[in-house]
């Protein structure tokens, strides 16, 4: 069961109850992270990366994974930082998931640009990709995701992504000799998906219930069997 705590926003004082989102673990059993009611909350002036995850354990396996470290909006205008109980902000160790063995896809609903590029991550670790990170360069638009052997690029604008884009993130997984895959949420002009199938770019949609779906056969492989 979720936990929830009480938490009054530093900035206009308002009081909130706060309830932890739980998130599937690779064994199947939902993950939620230990909030710590005694730590007050912490506004959000700028976003960093490793901030933005924290890493807990599975109560049913013991597996330690990232996840999107809770926030509260506040009616202010503020954005507030939940801390975690025994968070640690160091990438997990161990192996990755076989695609054989994988569960359901569970989604994070989209409501802004974050959630966007949490679903995608949450994605990518669900096809096995475990050490997720910000991407070293940033990407023309959108936002940049690199693992082991994968470049990614997240658009959650409303302009549908360009050839260029297609390009520019081709390019920088040639560097790297990376497989490529980009998340848009407004679709793909026709160029640009022609312009993908030809360079091997997969290529997804995100729906605002958070749910990536493949829109070309690169996506379709990336994905695998296990899908």
């Amino acid at each position: 069961m979720s936990e929830s705590v009480p938490v009054r926003c530093p900035a206009c004082r308002r009081e909130h109850v706060y309830t932890a989102p739980s998130y599937p673990c690779a064994c199947g059993a939902p993950v939620t992270p230990d909030l710590d009611g005694t730590a007050g909350p912490t506004p959000v002036a700028h976003r960093a990366w490793d901030a933005d995850w924290v890493t807990v354990s599975c109560g049913s396996c013991g597996r330690r994974d990232q996840w999107p470290q809770p926030e509260l909006g506040c009616p202010c205008g503020a954005v507030l930082r939940i801390a975690v109980a025994g968070a640690a902000s160091a990438p997990p160790a161990g192996p990755e998931p076989e695609p054989g063995m994988r569960t359901a896809f569970r989604p994070v609903t989209i409501r802004t640009a974050r959630d966007a590029v949490t679903a995608a991550a949450l994605y990518l670790r669900w096809l096995g990709y475990r050490d997720i990170r910000r991407a070293d360069q940033r990407p023309p638009s959108g936002i940049g995701l690199a693992a082991r052997g994968l470049a990614a690029q997240v658009d959650p604008t409303v302009q549908p992504a360009s050839p260029r884009d297609v390009e520019c993130l081709w390019l920088t997984a040639m560097t790297e000799d990376a497989e490529c895959a980009y998340f848009s949420l407004a679709g793909y002009a026709e160029e640009a998906l022609e312009r993908a199938d030809s360079l091997g770019v997969a290529l997804f949609v995100l729906d605002f219930t958070g749910t990536p779906q493949p829109v070309n056969g690169c996506a379709d492989d990336l994905r695998g069997p296990g899908a």
